[in-house]
């Protein structure tokens, strides 16, 4: 398999090329266009396996309910995109564990596990989802961003705003506090709620925030009075 990331930053596609035999699992709506060669299986989770409490949690986590999969007969090409304009991360699991947010999984390799993991209630006054895609196992993801991704390698603690985080390595601890040093401070800053990280690996960001974007398309979404 040969993945090739192009037209970004800002509009990223990804390009698989398939040997005959491989397969890769992709998110719902994520297909372009393919060449011919290319069986596709859909199902609410793994490749012969499904079950609609997956489905579910997969919609509560932000996701699609149905998953496609694609096994190459032959030689074979797909492009791949995500809903929101940005860039696109290829990342190799070496038996690990990442946590991905809701809405940015894209595609993975058949070998990845694909688990939809409850983040508790704290995550409720953040405003993001509470439940996240946990990806392990060994092989190529993809996952895509609202804007551009870069990474912070957190060696002890690191704040990053909720609606800027797109993945971390699981081998990271968080929890949810006020920005500011006091709530009146963060509300009047526009902060709010931040992710305090803490431990060691790696959290990719996002540079846009989708949820700030549509709050401030409401003023101009207004009916107009005639």
């Amino acid at each position: 398999m040969n993945v090739s990331l192009e037209m970004g930053p800002t509009n990223t596609v990804a390009k698989l090329e398939f040997l005959s035999g491989e397969a890769w699992t992709t998110e719902a709506g994520a297909m372009i266009a393919m060449s011919s060669g290319l069986q596709i299986e859909t199902s609410t989770h793994k490749k012969g396996k499904g079950g609609v409490l997956k489905g579910l949690k997969r919609m509560f986590a932000g996701e699609s309910f149905f998953m496609n999969h694609y096994t190459a007969q032959s030689e074979a090409t797909l492009w791949l995109a995500p809903s929101m304009p940005g860039d696109i991360t290829l990342h190799e699991l070496q038996g690990d564990r990442i946590v991905v947010q809701a809405g940015s999984f894209l595609a993975c390799d058949s070998g990845v596990d694909i688990s939809t993991g409850w983040q508790g209630f704290k995550n409720i006054l953040s405003g993001e989802s509470l439940f996240w895609i946990n990806l392990s196992g060994t092989g190529p993801v993809l996952f895509s961003a609202y804007g551009a991704i870069y990474t912070i390698d957190v060696d002890g603690s690191y704040i990053v705003d909720t609606g800027h985080i797109v993945a971390f390595e699981e081998s990271l601890n968080f929890n949810l506090s006020k920005a500011g040093s006091s709530w009146l401070h963060s509300v009047m800053g526009g902060e709010g709620i931040v992710c305090r990280f803490q431990g060691k690996g790696k959290v990719w960001c996002q540079s846009h925030n989708l949820s700030a974007f549509g709050w401030s398309l409401r003023p101009h979404l207004r009916a107009k009075k005639r």
